[in-house]
C-alpha cells in the first residue's frame, strides 16, 4: 500500500472524501486546492498538509498522486509528477485501490445519486451494515459526504460523467436512469448506453442489478444486460413499486409492494416523485440483504436528505428560501414538481447555467423546463473547467424562455446586481429557490441574511 498520497483538486465533495479514507488507512495525505473550504478544514484536523493553489513543487518523493476530473492535463503538478515518474490515478482509480476485496454497492445514474446513495448508507448504517459510505454529496444526517464505520458493506456513489464508474467491480449496483447528459465525454447517446451497459455486466455474478423500470433507456437496454435484475417503479408488473402515494409538503408516503408482498407503508422526509423512486432503490437492496422490514421504515423516516437537494434555508416573513443543485432540465423538472406543491403564490427562480458545452447542448430543453416557475432570473453560466464557447450565454436561455412562455418572465442578471432586484420584488407568500451546480447558493445565503437582520 502507498504511504504518502497526494491529491490534485482535493477539496472536491468526492476527492476530499477519498483522501479521509486514505487518512483513516494510516496513509501520508497532501493535497491542493484553488480555494479554501469547509472540506479543506476538515483535512487540515484529520492531518492532512493542504496547499491552496496549484505549484510544481508540492510534489516531491508521494508514491501516488490522484487527480480529479476538473483537474486538466497541462495542471503543473501533474506535469511535475509525470516528470518524477511518480504513479498517477483518476479519482475512482484511486477509490478501487482502496476499496478492494470488499462487498460493494455502487450507486449511478444521471440524476438522483446523492440521494439514493445516502438513503442506502442510511439503511445500513440502522442496520448495523455499513463499513464506509463515499458519497457526492452532504449527508445531512452526519453533516460529512462520508461515513466510516465498522459493518460489511462499501457504499459508492460511482460517477458516470468520464466513463471512470468502469473501474468498479460492485456485488450489487443501483441505477437511477440515464439521461442524455456529459454528451461531451459521449458525444452521443449509443456510446452512453453501451458504457452503461458495460458497467452494468461488470457486476459480479452472484450480485444484482437494481434498476428504475420508469426510466425508458434503462428499459432498452436490459437485452444486453447478463445479471440479474431487479426492477422498480410506479407498475404492480415490477418487483418493487409505490402506490397510493401522498405528498404533504416536503415530505411523502406510499403503500411499497416487494415481489408481490405488501411491505407496509412508509414515510419519507423528501418531496417529489423523483425521491419515492429514489426510496424504492433502498428498500429494494435492503431487502435484497435481507434487512428486516421495520429497520428500513425507521430509516426512511429518519433520514433528513442531502445537502442542496430542495434545502430549506429558511422562512421568513412568509417567503419560503430554497436551494437546490438542479443544473439539468429533468432535475430543474422534478424540482419545480415538488414546490410548486408546497402552496406558495409565486415560484421566483434563480437560476445559474452550470457548463458551456451543457447550455450549448440542451438550450431548447432548458428553455421548456421553467413552466412552473412565475418569475425566472438567469445568471452568467458558471464553467467549471471550460472555456467559453462563442455564441453560449446565458442571455440566449432567457430569450428561450420567454419564447415558449410567450412572456418576459426571464431575466438576465449578473450576479452582483441579483440581490437588489429580488429584493425590490419580493413580497409574502413567494418562495424563492436558487438552481444550479456552481455557487449560486450564495445568493440564496445572502437574501436569507439580509432577512434575517
Amino acid at each position: 500500500m502507498y504511504k504518502d498520497v497526494h491529491f490534485i483538486g482535493i477539496g472536491g465533495i468526492g476527492m476530499s472524501g477519498i483522501a479521509q479514507l486514505y487518512l483513516k488507512a494510516g496513509i501520508k495525505v497532501s493535497g491542493s486546492d484553488i480555494r479554501n473550504s469547509e472540506r479543506l478544514e476538515l483535512l487540515r484536523l484529520k492531518g492532512a498538509k493542504i496547499y491552496l493553489g496549484h505549484n510544481p513543487s508540492y510534489i516531491q518523493n508521494q508514491d501516488l498522486v490522484v487527480y480529479s476530473s476538473a483537474i486538466k492535463e497541462n495542471n503543473p503538478e501533474l506535469v511535475e509528477a509525470r516528470r518524477r515518474n511518480i504513479k498517477i490515478l483518476k479519482r475512482a482509480e484511486a477509490l478501487v485501490e482502496i476499496i478492494r476485496n470488499v462487498k460493494l454497492i455502487t450507486i449511478t445514474g444521471s440524476h438522483g445519486k446523492t440521494t439514493t446513495s445516502s438513503l442506502i448508507a442510511h439503511i445500513l448504517k440502522e442496520a448495523r451494515l455499513l463499513s464506509v459510505a463515499v458519497l457526492g454529496g452532504v449527508w445531512l444526517n452526519l453533516n460529512n459526504s462520508i461515513c466510516l464505520d465498522r459493518g460489511n458493506f462499501f457504499v459508492v456513489e460511482a460517477d458516470e460523467s468520464d466513463g471512470s464508474f468502469l473501474y468498479f467491480k460492485p456485488n450489487y449496483s443501483i441505477v437511477t436512469n440515464i439521461d442524455f447528459e456529459h454528451m461531451d465525454y459521449y458525444k452521443n447517446i449509443e456510446n452512453l448506453l453501451s458504457t452503461f451497459v458495460n458497467f452494468i455486466n461488470n457486476i459480479s455474478q452472484d450480485g444484482c442489478l437494481i434498476a428504475c423500470a420508469e426510466d425508458k433507456n434503462i428499459i432498452s437496454i436490459l437485452k444486453r444486460i447478463n445479471k440479474k435484475t431487479i426492477l422498480y417503479g410506479l407498475s404492480p408488473q415490477l418487483d418493487v413499486y409505490a402506490e397510493d402515494i401522498k405528498f404533504n409538503g416536503l415530505s411523502s408516503c406510499y403503500n411499497c409492494i416487494y415481489k408481490d408482498n405488501f411491505l407496509g407503508r412508509f414515510s419519507l422526509n423528501l418531496g417529489g416523485l423523483h425521491n419515492v423512486l429514489n426510496s424504492l432503490a433502498a428498500i429494494a437492496i435492503a431487502k435484497e440483504l435481507g434487512i428486516d422490514t421495520s429497520i428500513i421504515k425507521n430509516a426512511l423516516s429518519t433520514f433528513k436528505g442531502t445537502k442542496r437537494r430542495i434545502e430549506i434555508k429558511s422562512c421568513i416573513n412568509g417567503i419560503m428560501f430554497l436551494d437546490d443543485y438542479a443544473h439539468h432540465p429533468s432535475e430543474i423538472i422534478a424540482t419545480l414538481k415538488t414546490v410548486t406543491n408546497l402552496g406558495y403564490k409565486r415560484v421566483i427562480v434563480i437560476f445559474q447555467p452550470h457548463r458551456y458545452t451543457r447550455t450549448k447542448l440542451l438550450l431548447d430543453e432548458f428553455a421548456k423546463s421553467f413552466d412552473l416557475a412565475d418569475e425566472i432570473i438567469v445568471t452568467n453560466i458558471y464553467p467549471a473547467d471550460e472555456e467559453p464557447i462563442e455564441g453560449v450565454d446565458a442571455r440566449e436561455i432567457c430569450n428561450k424562455i420567454n419564447f415558449y412562455k410567450r412572456n418576459n418572465c426571464a431575466k438576465y442578471f449578473s450576479q452582483e446586481d441579483i440581490l437588489p432586484y429580488v429584493l425590490s420584488i419580493l413580497r409574502k407568500n413567494d418562495l424563492v429557490i436558487t438552481l444550479g451546480a456552481g455557487d449560486i447558493y450564495k445568493i440564496c445565503d445572502e437574501l436569507v441574511k439580509y432577512f434575517k437582520k
